[in-house]
């Protein structure tokens, strides 16, 4: 009979328990409270090799076991709504979730760079030949020009001011060219093939004004014939303009009168009384109203006005003009 006995067995732990053989018989089997001893003396040696709690590797990338599920049927196609006069269409099968889906591919660098901007034209700009405050015989060619095909409707000064640089805008606008006011050379070689070159009576005609066509009254005989209209003086003799030359008037204050006159008085070198200012080659047909030179006039231009005198402001002409009319020429102002 074999009794037991709690105790060491010289090779388990504490509590196991083991078989004496009274007998002689073949020794038993450990009874299975063994082997849970064994296994937790490993756990405890596991446990005893830090201090930090630690996560096994690959625990959170591995999925959690599933269990095994029946196939599910396959649901019916839908149909898409129809939307007007469109076929209806089938709708795909849904795609897979956000979270299984596969991550979408980086977009290159060539697709999140902005194109550069193209660049600005290194070509220069076409030379500026005349512009504003130009004086030469070639803006004198320009202006002549330029009359010639409708753009400028005075005569020829050679001074490129602001009455031609509209000219020259208003021909740059009607051939498509960059409106600048100042001639380039784009521009001038454009007009110089739509024109023909100027002759010298239109480079350098007697006023910078076109003379007015004569009224009747200037027909006849000696005439100083001076129109309100084009700001000219002709002087016309039996019809013939023997030369002619700009003038200016009085203010809407101090008007100069029109009719007809006859010169009264000639004086060389005359000076105002009335208002102490210079009146040289004064020709005095209306009381205190004369044809004479203007400084002022040679100066400002039609900027400013007389007191009803007849202002000229080429000082040579009014000069010759002086010498040849005589006393008792008749005077016509018009519009």
């Amino acid at each position: 009979m074999a009794d037991t006995d709690s105790g060491w067995d010289g090779r388990g732990g504490r509590g196991s328990r083991v078989t004496r053989n009274t007998g002689g018989a073949r020794p038993a089997d450990p009874i299975p409270g063994r082997r849970v001893a064994a296994v937790s003396l490993v756990a405890l040696a596991a446990l005893a090799t830090g201090c930090e709690p630690g996560t096994a590797t690959g625990a959170q990338d591995a999925p959690p076991p599933t269990r095994p599920t029946q196939a599910a049927a396959p649901s019916p196609a839908r149909t898409a709504p129809v939307t007007g006069d469109a076929k209806p269409r089938t709708a795909p099968p849904p795609g897979p979730s956000a979270s299984t889906a596969a991550p979408a591919p980086a977009p290159s660098p060539d697709a999140t760079t902005a194109r550069p901007a193209p660049e600005p034209s290194t070509a220069p700009p076409p030379r500026v030949l005349m512009r504003t405050g130009s004086e030469s015989d070639r803006v004198r060619e320009l202006q002549a020009r330029l009359r010639q095909i409708g753009h400028f409707g005075r005569n020829p000064t050679g001074y490129y001011g602001s009455v031609t640089a509209d000219a020259v805008r208003s021909f740059q606008a009607k051939r498509s060219l960059p409106v600048t006011g100042s001639t380039d050379e784009v521009t001038w070689q454009r007009l110089l093939a739509m024109t023909r070159v100027p002759t010298a009576a239109e480079l350098r005609p007697p006023t910078e004004r076109p003379v007015a066509a004569p009224d009747e009254r200037c027909l006849k005989g000696r005439v100083l014939c001076i129109s309100k209209n084009s700001r000219t003086l002709a002087w016309m003799i039996d019809g013939k303009v023997v030369s002619a030359m700009d003038v200016r008037f009085g203010s809407e204050y101090t008007p100069t009168r029109e009719g007809v006159f006859e010169v009264f008085w000639k004086s060389r070198d005359h000076v105002s009384t009335l208002y102490d200012t210079p009146m040289p080659y004064a020709l005095f047909f209306s009381g205190g109203q004369a044809v004479h030179y203007s400084a002022d006039f040679a100066a400002n231009g039609y900027g400013g006005a007389s007191h009803g005198c007849v202002n000229v402001r080429d000082k040579k002409k009014v000069a010759a003009l002086f010498d040849q009319v005589r006393t008792g020429d008749k005077v016509v102002v018009y519009w």
